[in-house]
């Protein structure tokens, strides 16, 4: 009977154990999910996108550089941000925001919202179907 009382203790110990662990995880899972709630994937980059309303506080300026083809440079130079410091490149439009304009909220993405629009090309009209 010894010997069954030390396989349920370590049985229960076990379950325990691993109900502790899955309930860790678990939460972590949770905030992972909550943590990317509104992100919508990245834009496919094979072609240049032209709708900056996609633009997001999550994305960095060499993201934003290759898919909506406006160099870097001329973004931090929008914003003011000396574009020599590499850690700014992994720094995201938020980050930024937070780091060099902390009183005026959303006024990184407001400048590379209207920095993008400033340099992309006029829009090419239709050229008429003749018809047959």
């Amino acid at each position: 009977m010894q010997g069954n009382s030390k396989q349920r203790f370590i049985f229960i110990a076990l379950s325990v154990l691993g109900a502790i662990l899955v309930l860790f995880f678990g939460m972590r899972v949770l905030r992972a999910f909550k943590k990317f709630d509104r992100q919508r994937p990245p834009p496919f980059a094979g072609e240049l996108q032209t709708d900056v309303e996609d633009i997001e506080e999550w994305m960095t300026i060499p993201f934003i550089s290759h898919n909506y083809g406006v160099p870097p440079d001329v973004l931090f130079d929008a914003l003011g941000i000396e574009p020599k410091d590499k850690d700014n490149f992994k720094k995201s439009l938020e980050q930024l925001n937070e780091e060099y304009f902390p009183d005026a909220d959303g006024y990184v993405l407001a400048t590379v919202k209207a920095t993008i629009l400033a340099h992309q090309p006029p829009p090419t009209p239709a050229l008429p179907q003749n018809a047959p």
